[in-house]
């Protein structure tokens, strides 16, 4: 019962909070390969309390040596988890300054494409940029700055085009680059069957909250990269749907919450 009063309500304030962060960077890393590196950290901590329990001197001063650069290695490791976290922090509209009718336009510009590629069997890599800036990848591209459209992505990524090669990379309803050369996903878990054009998709995803779309020239097939995972093979209407409720769905509940607070005001008029 002592320590029960001496408990402050701040110290229940602050052991709930940092519950929180924990719990949100667990969910943050669930299924990530930081996951699996933060599982290797927890067994160093383990052979850290080991070693001083036994009085193992050699083992001690190795792991004591590895953790007091801990800090900088978990900022290396654990970029792309970073990086996706901070942009959630700062999370603003996915299409700035597009209204729903424009987005709901672009999207179905890019399901008719996508499907129009994989039914000639013309391969294609279309990145679609939300909070983070893809600036690093556009830069390396050919800048367009063109209104999205079926038409233009068929014609750039026909085989004939001189930049049909790389990701095309689109920016609320306009291609702002193409030819776009992305990081290529090396993890073990990935198909071998998988080529170069499937990696890229899964890699920029990895390291970027960024959403690609694959089309397979090999089997006419449409895949979609979300969070370093593919999904796929993947129908037009499934594609439409995906592609809708990630790119409208946060914007209608704005403006719904918009439309409540006008009219509760109204009332209390």
């Amino acid at each position: 019962m002592e320590i029960l009063r001496q408990i402050r309500w701040q110290d229940v304030l602050d052991i709930a909070i940092v519950s929180v962060i924990l719990y949100r960077v667990l969910l943050l890393i669930k299924g990530t390969k930081a996951a699996q590196m933060l599982a290797g950290i927890g067994v160093l901590l383990l052979a850290s309390f080991v070693s001083k329990y036994f009085q193992f001197h050699t083992m001690d001063w190795l792991v004591q040596s590895f953790l007091s650069q801990l800090v900088l290695g978990m900022i290396i490791l654990f970029q792309p988890e970073l990086r996706r976290a901070l942009a959630k922090v700062g999370e603003s509209s996915l299409f700035k300054g597009v209204t729903t009718a424009e987005e709901l336009k672009s999207i179905e510009e890019i399901v008719r494409a996508s499907v129009s590629l994989a039914n000639r069997k013309i391969g294609a890599l279309i990145v679609i940029e939300k909070d983070m800036t893809l600036a690093d990848y556009i830069e390396v591209g050919t800048p367009l700055d063109a209104k999205v459209s079926k038409e233009l992505l068929i014609s750039i990524f026909h085989p004939t085009s001189p930049i049909h090669d790389g990701a095309v990379i689109l920016r609320g309803n306009r291609i702002v680059a193409a030819g776009c050369f992305l990081p290529i996903a090396l993890g073990s878990d990935m198909s071998k069957a998988l080529g170069t054009r499937h990696r890229a998709g899964v890699g920029i995803t990895e390291e970027t909250d960024a959403v690609a779309i694959i089309v397979s020239e090999e089997n006419s097939t449409i895949a979609v990269g979300i969070d370093g995972k593919l999904k796929g093979p993947v129908e037009m209407g499934k594609l439409r749907e995906m592609l809708a409720e990630m790119f409208t769905r946060k914007k209608d509940q704005r403006s719904s919450k918009k439309k409540r607070s006008r009219r509760s005001d109204k009332v209390k008029k």
